[in-house]
């Protein structure tokens, strides 16, 4: 059975898949308060069906789900090329749960219980992730790797690379100031948008996706032990 769609969908339509009826109502409301267009969905076969279908903005996935889980959702979505911004919505607090949903292509996480404002802040901070800096479309080159803002584009010795719109926020901003060291803090207040409180093993699990996307140019990113993270050019 199909979920409720709001139409107030200003800012877009944010698909929520959740099977716990109360807290899916709960994020509607706050969703709907900010603008947002919400589609609800109560299990995780239906979930996946609804983002095919309606391409939302952006995705709040409960990880266990009936039907099909949330991490599996995620992955057939990225599976298939569909690079919907995820946020990840779960009682599992475990850093194995938690680095896992990131793994499979996930932006965030939130774990219950949870504050409904923070989950539109993250959802906000997403997609403002996803759309890039609105003030530059200046192309970045470091080494192999050239960014393109404006078009979103990602490419190691002229080919593409798909990265998720956290991985393109992160790249862009180290590549941004070349040699200088940002600790796992920084990234996650100037990338993610939010305080260190939420853990930085967020950081170092993306920072990894990053350097398996990027193949031979991995070395670009390097760990400054006891610091952070910079990009430099190899030499």
């Amino acid at each position: 059975m199909g979920g409720v769609t709001e139409h107030a969908a200003a800012k877009g339509l944010v698909l929520v898949v959740e099977d716990e009826r109360p807290i899916a109502d709960l994020v509607r409301l706050y969703l709907t308060r900010e603008g947002f267009g919400v589609h609800v969905e109560h299990d995780g076969t239906a979930g996946l069906a609804a983002a095919r279908r309606l391409r939302p903005v952006a995705c709040v996935l409960d990880i266990a789900l009936p039907g099909t889980d949330g991490t599996d959702v995620c992955r057939r979505l990225r599976e298939s090329g569909d690079w919907t911004p995820v946020i990840f919505l779960t009682a599992r607090d475990d850093e194995i749960d938690r680095i896992l949903g990131l793994e499979l292509g996930g932006d965030d996480y939130v774990t219950k219980p949870f504050s409904p404002r923070e989950l539109v802040a993250r959802v906000k901070a997403l997609l403002r992730r996803a759309a890039g800096p609105p003030e530059t479309d200046r192309v970045r080159r470091l080494g192999p790797v050239t960014l393109d803002p404006g078009r979103r584009l990602a490419l190691v010795d002229d080919a593409p690379v798909t990265l998720t719109p956290t991985e393109f926020a992160l790249l862009e901003h180290l590549m941004a100031r070349p040699g200088r060291v940002f600790s796992r803090e920084e990234l996650l207040a100037s990338v993610w948008g939010y305080a260190a409180a939420a853990g930085t093993r967020t950081v170092d699990v993306h920072v990894a996706q990053l350097r398996g996307k990027l193949g031979p140019a991995a070395a670009l990113i390097r760990t400054v032990r006891g610091a952070g993270y910079t990009a430099d050019e190899v030499r």
